[in-house]
């Protein structure tokens, strides 16, 4: 047994989870908001800054998953995962580190520059072969910031259609939306506004981190992109945005207005979610499979999985822990891998 630090580099957060002796109840998580594209020569003082708060010192090993590649910064995803992969190096550069790849094999930082995108967003694979071991058949369905992931799993194995995000797209088994950083725009073409039906702005004017700060489902902490308008993270500021998507503004539509459109905008991503888990459980032999929600957007899982009828399985891991289950999954899977000697 060992001490492992997990870590998921996105595009716009870099998260860690420091896992000791295998023990996940101990775990310490720690995330930080940085939007790679805009100063991409920062990574490794980030990598440096996220390990210092995780407050241990350096582990035996690191286990690493990324989906920062797609960062639209780099040229290629190919470019984009040896950028990474280099600046983990130039963090940590006497530390072992071991990347998860799409062939479910932990390789060293070293084999893996030769051969970058068979470690391009494996992010949901180091989850669902970590929760596999604690639910043997489930649908994991991990809501961020960002995106959805929804994976089937069956009899302990991984019975997804795709691999690739392109793949997963088309499988459903990756939604573009999430619940801070998606344009509500995307969500809804037409919202209602008293009693009729507004087309909504072709604008960045709002995230639906709004709507979540609106409706009190996110806290302002857990609003981690920057606002489209650079102000407060507060139910006011969310309204102003909000107010803007129908080119209106707080003076234009009551508070009472401005909620009734980001129920609305709620249901509708709810709906985007639900659709997409009912085209993956439809591949599910046998009774409906219990649900394991994790992520930021947590709760629209849980809310998606009990229009579906799916029952929720419990598993012995804390909610800060399942909000970036990924680091905490691919440091699990590292450290056993070490203890049985497979590295």
């Amino acid at each position: 047994m060992a001490e492992v630090i997990g870590w998921d580099i996105g595009g716009v957060h870099t998260k860690a989870v420091w896992l000791s002796q295998g023990n996940l109840a101990r775990a310490r998580v720690e995330s930080q908001a940085f939007e790679i594209w805009k100063a991409d020569d920062e990574l490794p003082s980030v990598l440096r800054s996220v390990h210092s708060s995780l407050e241990v010192g350096f582990p035996d090993a690191m286990a690493v998953t990324m989906t920062a590649e797609l960062a639209d910064v780099f040229e290629s995803k190919r470019q984009g995962v040896l950028f990474v992969l280099h600046a983990l190096r130039e963090a940590f550069p006497d530390t072992p580190i071991f990347l998860l790849s799409l062939d479910q094999h932990f390789e060293p930082l070293e084999a893996a520059l030769g051969n970058p995108l068979a470690f391009a967003a494996a992010n949901w694979l180091a989850s669902a072969l970590f929760i596999a071991e604690q639910e043997s058949s489930c649908l994991l369905v991990d809501v961020g910031s960002t995106t959805t992931d929804i994976v089937p799993i069956h009899e302990g194995c991984i019975v997804a259609s795709g691999r690739t995000d392109m793949e997963r797209l088309i499988a459903g088994e990756l939604v573009y939306t999430g619940v801070v950083r998606t344009n509500p725009n995307t969500v809804a073409a037409r919202v209602p506004v008293r009693g009729q039906s507004c087309s909504v702005a072709a604008e960045m004017f709002a995230l639906m981190g709004d709507v979540y700060l609106q409706l009190g489902l996110l806290a302002p902490s857990d609003y981690t992109a920057s606002t489209p308008d650079a102000g407060p993270k507060t139910v006011l500021g969310a309204q102003r945005r909000l107010a803007r998507l129908v080119c209106a503004d707080v003076e234009i539509l009551s508070p009472e207005e401005i909620q009734h459109l980001a129920r609305y905008l709620y249901e509708r991503q709810l709906q985007q979610v639900s659709e997409a888990m009912y085209q993956v459980s439809s591949r599910l032999p046998g009774e409906d499979s219990p649900l394991i929600a994790a992520g930021s957007g947590g709760f629209l899982a849980i809310r998606a999985g009990q229009r579906l009828g799916l029952p929720r399985a419990s598993l012995d891991i804390s909610s800060e822990a399942l909000s970036v289950l990924p680091c905490l999954a691919v440091a699990a899977l590292l450290d056993k891998h070490l203890e049985n000697g497979q590295i």
